[in-house]
């Protein structure tokens, strides 16, 4: 449950994010973040157990915070956390328009007989990957079908069609009726569809390498333009991605407290941060390493690596598919828990009226819309927000609330007290080292 909880929407930047780094530097952060982050959800779960003096049985990580740090504490968490769910629902909606971009592209290509590779720089055997960027002077891919000007059908679909001025609106029509509804139980009936999604993402990725074979270059001496970095100046752009790619602390109590063996909870707390992090490493190293370069280079590769295969791509088209059912599922969930959080710690009732509540999701719907026509890059949009979320709930909250907890009971060491602050500073400097990438 928490794997499938924990694994999202970051599985597609990871490729983007090792290429950022540096092949072997990505590969090692992957890791060393994967272990930062358990251990800082592991004091997130023992929080409670330091709290004696009152009743803890119902209390979520905010209260823990609201112990410790007053109102400051509980509204502080309660705004990060708004930040970690309304910058998912923010990426969920570029996707969204993005993957069903691309599904009107195939169906209409399809109908047409129209090979869309001929757009783009892009290999020319019978697995094509593509450089959306290269295609456009550098630029991402848009939607254009600039080289079909002449057909007027084509202009209308183009017109119509857009992936950054259309295809996000048509989808509130769609997304925000549903984010009105009271209870979201019926749409958590089809949380099986991310277990899916993920495990066909892992199919479709060793298919294609399989096909693809392996493409590394490591002359250091001779560099080519196909030569791959072992280490790059931009690796906290990956460190960003995943902080919110390993980011479970603010729910991991609710997941945890029902467990049958409470005894148990640190270990398949391990377990599962161990899941995802070889699911991360696999699918990042699998995309990077089968990248055809030659003939293209590594920097091809986009932020959602779908977004590499042409949209004719009849594997990738299945997986777009599968996600974006997905995430029209998901979408009112997140939606809900957003609403649950602010509208119950401001007015004490998570439905205090249809007009509170449409205020509100048309503020959420708003946001992801103005980003899916004007910032469609998912990769930055996770970097952000998780190094700002994660900042409170991963590296500062855990890391002084075992201090102060250690202090209260006299047991506070300089070894324990230098290494919580390290951790303290690793995320600040991780959120402020993205304004610089």
């Amino acid at each position: 449950m928490i794997w499938n909880t924990m694994m999202g929407t970051s599985i597609l930047s990871i490729p983007w994010g090792i290429k950022q780094a540096g092949f072997t530097t990505g590969m090692c952060i992957i890791m060393l973040m994967g272990l930062l982050t358990l251990y800082c959800c592991y004091r997130v779960v023992k929080s409670r157990a330091m709290i004696s003096s009152v009743d803890i049985t119902t209390w979520e990580y905010p209260d823990v915070c609201r112990y410790y740090f007053g109102s400051f504490g509980q509204w502080s968490s309660l705004l990060f956390s708004l930040v970690s769910l309304i910058g998912a629902m923010i990426v969920y909606w570029v996707l969204m328009s993005n993957f069903l971009f691309n599904t009107g592209k195939f169906i209409f290509n399809v109908i047409h007989h129209i090979n869309d590779t001929d757009a783009v720089l892009s290999t020319n055997d019978s697995n094509p990957v593509i450089c959306p960027s290269a295609g456009n002077g550098g630029h991402p891919d848009n939607g254009s079908m600039i080289f079909y000007a002449n057909d007027t059908g084509l202009q209308q679909f183009e017109k119509w069609w857009n992936k950054s001025k259309t295809v996000p609106l048509y989808l509130i029509g769609l997304l925000l009726p549903l984010l009105n509804f009271k209870s979201p139980s019926f749409f958590s009936k089809f949380n099986i569809l991310g277990t899916v999604s993920v495990v066909y993402l892992i199919f479709l990725v060793t298919l294609k390498a399989i096909r693809l074979g392996f493409h590394l270059e490591f002359h250091w001496f001779t560099p080519t333009e196909f030569f791959v970095p072992e280490i790059r100046f931009q690796f906290p752009q990956l460190t960003g991605v995943l902080t919110l790619a390993f980011f479970i602390h603010n729910c991991i109590i609710t997941l945890l407290k029902n467990n049958k063996n409470q005894e148990n909870n640190v270990r398949d707390l391990s377990i599962a941060y161990m899941l995802v992090t070889l699911t991360y490493l696999y699918i990042g190293i699998l995309v990077f390493a089968s990248f055809p370069s030659p003939p293209l280079p590594k920097d091809c590769i986009e932020q959602n690596f779908l977004d590499n295969f042409p949209s004719s791509d009849i594997l990738s088209f299945i997986a777009r598919i599968f996600l974006l059912f997905q995430m029209m599922t998901v979408y009112p969930l997140l939606g809900y828990l957003a609403r649950v959080q602010l509208l119950g710690h401001i007015f004490g009732d998570v439905y205090p009226s249809i007009f509170h509540v449409l205020i509100l999701n048309l503020i959420i719907v708003g946001a992801g819309v103005i980003m899916a026509c004007f910032y469609p890059n998912i990769g930055g949009i996770i970097r952000y927000s998780g190094a700002a979320c994660g900042l409170a709930f991963v590296f500062i909250y855990p890391s002084l609330t075992y201090i102060i907890y250690l202090h209260q009971e006299e047991r506070l060491t300089w070894p324990k007290l230098i290494f919580h602050v390290f951790i303290i500073i690793l995320g600040l400097a991780n959120l402020i080292s993205q304004f610089f990438m």
